[in-house]
């Protein structure tokens, strides 16, 4: 079943990469209380990903805080290391937190993953923003297959 406007994010585990390298993050904790823009990709590193999706929530992160939100958060079924280097070949700084969901425990939950195995990624997570208001979805877009609309931050900005 697909996580709904209303709903509590799934909970579970993200790891998060930091100068003393990968520290655990639990959803249920990272979300309380606080306004969060999330956003998924397929993969750091993939087209789409590296050259629309993740710089456009670091070019608009001002705009975003500006509209109540308080912290930008993306995330990909990739290891924390991978997307500590992403983040900072992207020079995302602290305009965006990266959280790794390696075995796809959070897209899974959220009825939100797919499947990449005919493109040699295995199961994933679809491309999709949210708004997370204290634990629960305030918004949610998820794209169509090969899309890239709805979950953009332009999107996601002109709805707050």
């Amino acid at each position: 079943m697909t996580i709904k406007i209303g709903d509590r994010v799934p909970d579970t585990g993200f790891v998060k990469m930091t100068a003393n390298g990968p520290e655990p993050v639990d959803s249920a904790s990272y979300f309380a209380g606080r306004r969060i823009a999330l956003f998924s990709v397929p993969g750091a590193f993939t087209p789409t990903c590296s050259a629309k999706h993740l710089p456009g929530f670091v070019e608009q992160a001002d705009a975003l805080k500006a509209k109540g939100i308080d912290e930008i958060a993306g995330t990909a079924v990739n290891d924390a290391f991978v997307m500590g280097a992403w983040g900072k070949s992207a020079g995302v700084g602290d305009k965006v937190t990266l959280l790794a969901d390696g075995n796809g425990d959070f897209v899974r939950a959220a009825g939100l993953e797919m499947d990449g195995s005919k493109f040699g990624m295995g199961t994933r997570g679809q491309r999709f923003s949210m708004v997370v208001n204290d634990g629960v979805v305030e918004q949610l877009h998820v794209e169509e297959p090969g899309e890239f609309k709805v979950s953009s931050a332009d999107y996601l900005l002109a709805r707050l």
